[in-house]
Order: structure tokens, then sequence, then C-alpha cells
């Protein structure tokens, strides 16, 4: 297994240190999705807070093979890139997940990512033991950051339920959406710096509501 460490950028460590954490599910380092996926992480910043951006694609893992081990115990038998996000997605304030719309869903690496927190699953549904703390679940909020080629309205549709369903399993409030479709037309995000400052506005108001709600 190799050494995941993760490096929260931002504000003064001596500083309340919310921390917010970006995961990009394209497999496109610089693309459109991470683009806006870097603009919500400096609005956060702005606002006060440390920030890490998580490429899915730079990780190594396996997909979850139902070994269960995770039934009874805080993490998984697979050693993988993995095991170290387990502690940063608990300790974490807030998330940011930034992906494209890959076949009416979401990539496959990013769907194998969140199939491995079944062992936040287990903890919180069979054994009644959340792995994230009380007094980081009362504030924990999640954005989703969503880009589609096609312009048709149930584009997100199921891109939605499996964000849905992952926040709700890591205790994550589903708080706010930007989701941009017709990007086979629009073809370079930045060529709509509306839509570039909306995540800008979205990350810091994540981040300044931790400190509105944490004085």
């Amino acid at each position: 297994m190799r050494t995941i460490a993760v490096k929260w950028m931002g504000v003064d460590s001596s500083s309340m240190g919310f921390r917010i954490a970006g995961l990009l599910g394209s497999p496109l380092a610089g693309g459109n999705t991470a683009k806006l996926l870097d603009q919500a992480l400096l609005g956060a910043r702005d606002a006060g807070c440390e920030v890490e951006r998580i490429d899915v694609g730079d990780l190594v893992f396996r997909p979850c093979r139902e070994i269960f081990y995770c039934r009874e115990h805080g993490t998984c038998a697979m050693k993988d890139d993995m095991i170290p996000l387990y502690r940063t997605f608990a300790e974490l304030d807030s998330l940011i997940v930034a992906t494209p719309v890959m076949t009416m869903g979401i990539p496959g690496a990013l769907k194998s990512f969140m199939d491995r927190f079944q062992v936040f699953f287990m903890a919180k549904y069979m054994r009644n033991s959340p792995l994230v703390p009380e007094e980081k679940r009362a504030h924990r909020r999640g954005l989703y950051i969503g880009i589609a080629g096609m312009n048709v309205p149930y584009v997100f549709d199921g891109a939605k339920l499996t964000m849905k369903a992952f926040f709700s399993i890591i205790d994550v409030e589903y708080w706010d959406e930007l989701l941009t479709r017709d990007m086979d037309t629009i073809r370079d995000i930045t060529t709509r710096p509306d839509i570039m400052d909306e995540a800008y506005r979205k990350g810091f108001r994540l981040g300044e509501l931790l400190f509105e709600k944490n004085p």
C-alpha cells in the first residue's frame, strides 16, 4: 500500500481549521470539471477554510469485493489507497464532489470509490456507531458540481441519486448543487464566466456557513 498524504491548504493552522475537501471524479486533472472544482475550493479557502483536492484518478484501489470485513471493523480488509482516506473523510467539515456525467451516471472509478465507503455504511447502519464524530455530523454539508454533454432535462437524475446516497452514508447533508448541461456545445467552461463565478460563490458560501454555525 502506498502512503497517501492529504495536504490541507489555506489559512494559518492556528485558525479554527475548518476543512473542506474537493473530490474530483473526472479522469481529466485539468478538464472542465476540475476547473469548476478549483473555483469552488478557491471560494472555500477565501472564506477561511483549509482545502484539499483529491483526484480519484490518482488513487490506486480496487472495487469493493463484498468481503464484509467492515461489518465488524472500522476499516477495509483491502489495504490500498482508500485506507488513509477513511480518516480524512471522517474528519472533514464539508465536502465538494465534482464529476461529469457518464452513461447517465457517474464515472466508474468514482462509483467504485464511493462503493468502498461500505466501511461507513456498516458502522452507521449495522453497528450504530458512525465513524464521523457527533460534533462534525451537526454541520457537514455537501456541494455537488456536475457537468454533462447532453442538453436534456433528466441528464443528472442518475448521478444525483448516487450523490445523495453517498452523502447520506458519510453523514454529509446534500446542501446545494451546480449543474451544467450542454457541454458538447459549450466545450470550454472558461468561456462561461457566469458559471465559473457561481462555482466560486457556492464554495465561498459553503465555507462561510461553517463559521456562522460555529462562532
